[in-house]
């Protein structure tokens, strides 16, 4: 076995390796950039070394700089995680030609099943089905909408050499044909340094279906069940889930054959991923093949019991498979949430900056997974009947930065069955921790709570059709806003208490906390009495008496309740008479106060925003890559007005409404900051 590997990546995938090897007994060696300096990757690792300036294409995809990295140090292989060179043939030969291990697949494989359309026409060959399209290399944008328009609309526009929904677009007409081809173009080359795009069919009421598979060097080949994906934004995965909700045992069989066959026909080796997609009959189509380890691979590993990441690494030392496929059988439910720094109320656009607060939930092994190896700092105990594990490349204190992916962590539930995964992943998301940034855990919550993913009756356009204006955050039903209205009675009544007790008061001046309130909490108003004992408090709401018990202690930032024996999780803040709490989703702002403050505070006139409805701001930071239109134009409502990358995606921002461009404030390759001025209007 390897007593040295490089891993030629950074952030949680690169912490998620070393966890492993640690495990295994292997010294490992970090790379890093100038912006990774500090990262979590880079304290973890035995060694690291230094391999250029922050953009990727100056770092992490530079060959000649990792193949330097690895004569410094000695290392015998390179795990290549996801992204930059995971996928990169010439990566894959370079090593072979060193005499260093590829923990992957072989040069020949990646270039077979890495090139999309290439993989399309070996999957027809293999006798896989495959959705109709163009596979042929397309010259520009007219001949990108004479081919869509052959094919027929809705077309799904892809870079060949893409991944992680880079390059890649849907369009539905002539115009979005020939928008997407030049942004999927731009991306493309800028994301993998390959331009190529190719167009197929795009199978409307989709669901995305991956297989996990897993090769060694002797013949050896297995599929590891399914992942349900469908739950994406811009094609890019959010929440992940094994097994799928909607495949029966014979569909879950032939797609993992036909993996496995197509796997076979390259001679792969190592971990990858078939997808697929399929439609509302179970009827599958080849989409492509990921020939390195996937980011949602650990729902897999919490199903099986397989630790991907150790599976890999001795199949590159030469060992074969320790079980066969009558050895893997499906062990409960699994969730994968992907945290994002991503604004869920600015459109999903990224955000940047320092994680002032960053506070994951306890990991815990469940029973049965207790021993499968892919624990860190899991709790010892091991009894639970549910499991929670972080994934993660970040720490309080560290920075998101702008020229990589936006993923801060990838939290996962484990639990006997379905819908306890959910339930289990409702609490853990209620009780993660994240200040500084914007970031998606709003919406992860929201969307387990959501009628249509609790059901399992998904489609890849769940986000689009159940989000169609954006998020705008979670009202809380009437019951939860009781709940809520109780919990933050009984808080406030603790803080009162405490108030009551400061030392050094004038005499004759005791305080005392009365039992009666108004909780305000939204736009509802809730009276309520209050009645404490030692135990906890007894809260009366319209006549019914909720018990509430809590250890929460003023100041803390996150509260654990009982309110009549449910759980309640809230993330808290202070703000003048009460306090900001969220939960599930909802972000409220919550004051309690008295009888009479109440009545007077009805009286209180309410602030107005100020009106930006002139003005076109930069909704995330990033660098304006365009600007479409000039002064004095005038602009139709969907028009495009201005192009801003931001973490290797580019963005086009169009007019709300019709109107007449005043004056413009900024320029192509200028950068701005979120709401800065980009243009205005008359």
């Amino acid at each position: 076995m390897f007593k040295k590997i490089l891993i030629a990546n950074r952030g949680e995938i690169a912490c998620r390796v070393i966890k492993t090897a640690r495990k295994m007994g292997i010294q490992t060696v970090a790379v890093y950039s100038d912006a990774d300096r500090n990262a979590l990757h880079v304290k973890m690792a035995d060694e690291a070394v230094h391999i250029g300036p922050p953009p990727a294409n100056q770092s992490y995809i530079v060959i000649d700089k990792i193949m330097e990295a690895i004569r410094q140090t000695g290392a015998e292989a390179v795990h290549p995680g996801y992204g930059f060179l995971s996928e990169n043939r010439k990566f894959a030969e370079a090593l072979e030609a060193a005499g260093v291990a590829f923990i992957g697949p072989p040069a020949s494989a990646i270039e077979a099943m890495g090139d999309k359309i290439t993989s399309k026409k070996l999957a027809q060959e293999a006798g896989v089905s495959t959705v109709p399209g163009y596979m042929g290399l397309i010259a520009d944008a007219d001949e990108a909408v004479k081919i869509s328009g052959e094919i027929g609309y809705p077309v799904m526009i892809k870079a060949s050499a893409g991944g992680g929904g880079k390059g890649m677009r849907i369009a539905w007409n002539e115009e979005e044909a020939r928008e997407g081809f030049e942004s999927s173009k731009n991306e493309a080359a800028n994301s993998f340094g390959d331009d190529r795009i190719f167009i197929e069919k795009f199978v409307t009421q989709p669901r995305h279906i991956e297989i996990q598979v897993l090769a060694d060097q002797h013949g050896n080949a297995v599929y590891l069940h399914e992942r349900e994906c469908s739950i994406q934004r811009r094609n890019q995965k959010v929440i992940e889930e094994a097994p799928s909700p909607f495949l029966d045992e014979a569909t879950r069989k032939a797609m993992g054959e036909q993996a496995v066959a197509l796997a076979k026909a390259v001679n792969y080796t190592s971990a990858g991923t078939v997808e697929f997609i399929v439609d509302g009959d179970r009827n599958f189509y080849f989409l492509e093949m990921n020939t390195r380890l996937q980011v949602e691979h650990p729902v897999t590993e919490l199903i099986t019991g397989v630790d991907l990441v150790e599976q890999m690494i001795r199949v590159a030392g030469g060992e074969q498979l320790p079980f066969a496929q009558s050895d893997l059988t499906i062990n409960g439910w699994a969730m994968e949430s992907r945290l994002y720094a991503e604004d869920p109320y600015r459109g999903f656009l990224p955000s940047i900056g320092r994680l002032t607060r960053y506070s994951p939930p306890a990991e815990i092994a469940a029973g049965p997974l207790k021993d499968s190896g892919n624990w860190v700092n899991a709790n010892e105990g091991g009894n639970s009947p549910v499991a929670v594990r972080n994934d993660t490349g970040v720490y309080e204190g560290g920075e998101i930065s702008m020229f990589y992916d936006p993923m801060i962590a990838k939290l996962c539930t484990w639990a006997p069955s379905r819908d306890d995964a959910i339930e289990a992943m409702r609490v853990a998301l209620d009780e993660f921790e994240v200040e500084g940034i914007g970031h998606n855990l709003p919406f992860l919550s929201a969307v387990m709570d959501h009628p249509k993913f609790t059901s399992g009756d998904m489609t890849t356009a769940f986000i689009a059709e159940e989000y169609p204006d954006g998020f705008q955050g979670v009202s809380p039903s009437h019951p939860a806003t009781i709940r809520i209205a109780a919990a933050a009675a009984a808080m406030h009544r603790v803080a009162e208490i405490r108030r009551t007790r400061i030392s050094g008061r004038l005499d004759n001046h005791e305080r005392h906390v009365g039992e009666h309130w108004v909780v305000f909490v939204a736009e509802t108003e809730v009276p309520v009495r209050i009645r404490a004992d030692r135990d906890g408090a007894t809260v009366t709401v319209d006549g019914k008496d909720l018990r509430i018990e809590s250890d929460w202690t003023p100041g803390d930032s996150l509260a654990r309740l009982t309110v009549d024996r449910e759980l309640l999780v809230l993330k808290v803040d202070k703000i003048a008479a009460g306090y900001r709490l969220r939960s599930r989703g909802a972000d409220l702002k919550v004051h309690i106060r008295r009888p009479r403050a109440a009545e007077l505070v009805r009286l209180m006139p309410q602030k107005v925003a100020p009106d930006t409805s002139k003005f076109l701001l930069c909704p995330m930071p990033g660098l304006i890559v365009k600007i479409n239109v000039a002064v004095g134009d005038e602009v139709q409502e969907g028009q495009p007005l201005a192009t801003v990358e931001a973490m290797k995606m580019e963005n086009i921002l169009r007019a709300e409404k019709k109107g007449v461009v005043k004056a413009i404030n900024t320029e192509a390759g200028q950068s701005l900051k979120v709401d800065d001025v980009i243009m205005e209007f008359e």
